[in-house]
């Protein structure tokens, strides 16, 4: 079996540690126990294009045990769990080619290796499989006939191909299901953005002043724990309406240059290139920690920053100091790069236990279902979603009410007034 791991012998660690997060996956787990005795993907092969973390471990598995062939890559440089990659291959029989810290060379050669499998279905985060697969190897279109995607970043970029006419094939929006992004996203995204600002610098945000740049789903999570965590937050948007949701929630906001002289720890979450750049760089606080949740490393100008930077070095394992030709001193998290995964771990299970459903039954969904399709970008149907929400709380032992036949009949009827 080909493979590209940093050391295949710490797989029976990262066993242990992927039956550790499925304890906290039981909708997953109720699919993989249908799907092993249904075989739903029987012979379809999956090119997925993941952060390689303990939750995809369980994903991948599932989808193997539906019957799929499945190889894995890495979605981030940064992203991977080594003991996860390991583990995927000694364990799980599946080709992983994913390496925490590898360049960007390496990092798109394991896209190709994992597309060694010949995708009938791909399976994305940021949409970078589906793109080379468009560019480089128009070669396996023909074979593909569905996708999944991930993340909003991935969306965009999907849609926009969509929108010039150059998608290829029919791609589910994972991201656009309410199960993944009111979950994933916003509690997800909240807890495990504090969690890698926190292990990458052991600051103290009480009392600080953190400056959230983008209120959608994943900025309105981070926004509500750095608050929980006694912070001063501070928003920064383009969209009127987020913007003034955002006021509305009790939050200051400010454009970026007016945040970028007090903030004290900056966080982007937009999707978009360039948010923070080198205006903002030359107004901050000497010993302003900058970071991105977002999805790629474009959101912070880091190359700007380098220009403007008489010296850099590496302080802690995932901050890197550059000092500014004023003598100011700020610190990047990550290399600008996924902080809740290059310096944490990710989501806890239990929300990606939701967003991994939703990527089960949207490739069961896709693989029934693929002739119906034009090459468009499509949401999951709402009868998974619902499900996912049942199973999740049927899982947390939760119970709720049904409409009586009079309520239904109310909700139909239009003659019932005053």
């Amino acid at each position: 079996m080909n493979y590209d791991v940093k050391d295949i012998n710490l797989a029976d660690k990262g066993r242990l540690r992927v039956e550790w997060a499925r304890r906290d996956m039981p909708v997953l787990n109720a699919i993989r126990e249908r799907f092993e005795r249904e075989k739903p993907l029987a012979g379809v092969r999956i090119a997925a294009c993941l952060h390689v973390t303990t939750e995809t471990g369980v994903l991948a598995a599932t989808l193997k045990a539906g019957g799929a062939t499945v190889h894995v890559c890495a979605s981030n440089p940064l992203s991977t769990q080594d003991d996860v990659a390991a583990y995927l291959v000694k364990h799980e029989g599946i080709p992983t080619f994913a390496i925490k810290g590898e360049d960007g060379d390496t990092y798109y050669r394991h896209i190709h290796q994992a597309l060694e499998v010949k995708p009938q279905m791909t399976m994305d985060d940021g949409a970078d499989l589906v793109f080379t697969i468009h560019t480089k190897r128009q070669d396996l279109i023909a074979d593909i006939f569905g996708g999944t995607e991930e993340t909003t970043t991935g969306v965009i970029r999907l849609k926009a191909m969509a929108k010039d006419g150059v998608l290829r094939y029919p791609v589910i929006a994972v991201n656009d299901a309410m199960t993944k992004y009111l979950f994933d996203n916003r509690y997800g995204t909240g807890q495990s953005t504090i969690d890698g600002i926190m292990r990458a610098t052991n600051r103290l945000l009480s009392g600080s002043i953190f400056v959230v740049a983008g209120y959608g789903w994943c900025g309105r999570g981070l926004a509500m724990r750095a608050r929980g965590m006694g912070a001063r937050v501070v928003i920064t948007e383009v969209n009127p309406l987020k913007a003034l949701e955002a006021l509305m929630d009790g939050y200051e906001v400010l454009p970026m240059e007016r945040a970028a002289r007090i903030g004290d720890i900056f966080c982007t979450l937009t999707g978009d290139i360039n948010v923070i750049r080198e205006e903002h760089f030359v107004l901050m606080k000497d010993g302003a920690i900058l970071s991105n949740s977002g999805h790629f490393n474009v959101e912070i100008d880091i190359p700007a920053l380098e220009r403007i930077s008489t010296a850099r070095r590496q302080i802690r394992d995932a901050v890197e100091e550059f000092t500014l030709q004023n003598g100011t001193c700020l610190y990047v998290l990550a290399e600008g790069r996924l902080v809740n995964l290059a310096a944490a771990e990710g989501h806890p299970s239990a929300v990606m236990d939701m967003s991994f459903a939703n990527q089960a039954l949207s490739a069961e969904f896709i693989t029934r279902n693929h002739q119906k399709f034009a090459k468009q970008v499509y949401p999951v149907p709402e009868d998974i979603d619902r499900e996912i929400a049942r199973l999740k709380l049927e899982a947390m032992q939760v119970d709720i009410d049904t409409l009586t036949p009079e309520q239904e009949k109310y909700l139909a009827s239009y003659d019932l007034g005053t």
